[in-house]
């Protein structure tokens, strides 16, 4: 059975599956993870969800307000085992309904250039490339994203 739990950034299952993304994102951007860890702190995230596949947490992510009118796409991770099976894409509407639930009419992200899947996910869903934003102004290995829900 699948479900999924709305939090926030204190939920110890959500914080576990966010240590084990910035475990394979250390690797995935090598010297360039100190950069982008400095803006993926925790403290400010109020709105973040947890994807069960029965009593196992599979998969999360989060949305932090932007400006008024859009919530940026924060901490998308899905356990290596559990890939392929939709629990990314679901996770992701799920924010987006939230997001939408809230008010806001446009979601935003950033992504590294390395990390395929994730882009190959967020076209998947509709996003669509936009100029880098905010602190990734100039940043090479950074691609930014949008949706209009």
């Amino acid at each position: 059975m699948e479900t999924i739990k709305r939090s926030n950034s204190s939920d110890i299952t959500f914080r576990n599956l966010v240590a084990m993304l910035d475990n394979e994102l250390a690797i995935i951007d090598g010297e360039d993870h100190s950069f982008y860890h400095q803006y993926n702190g925790l403290d400010t995230i109020k709105h973040a969800i947890v994807f069960y596949q029965g009593s196992t947490a599979v998969a999360c992510g989060a949305i932090k307000e932007h400006n008024k009118e859009t919530m940026e796409i924060k901490r998308m991770y899905t356990l290596p085992e559990y890939r392929g099976f939709g629990f990314a894409s679901k996770t992701l509407i799920e924010l987006e309904n939230w997001a939408r639930e809230l008010g806001f009419t446009k979601c935003i992200l950033e992504t590294g250039k390395r990390q395929k899947d994730a882009i190959a996910l967020y076209k998947k869903n509709k996003y669509v490339l936009i100029e880098n934003y905010g602190q990734y102004i100039g940043v090479e290995n950074s691609v930014c994203f949008e949706k209009v829900l």
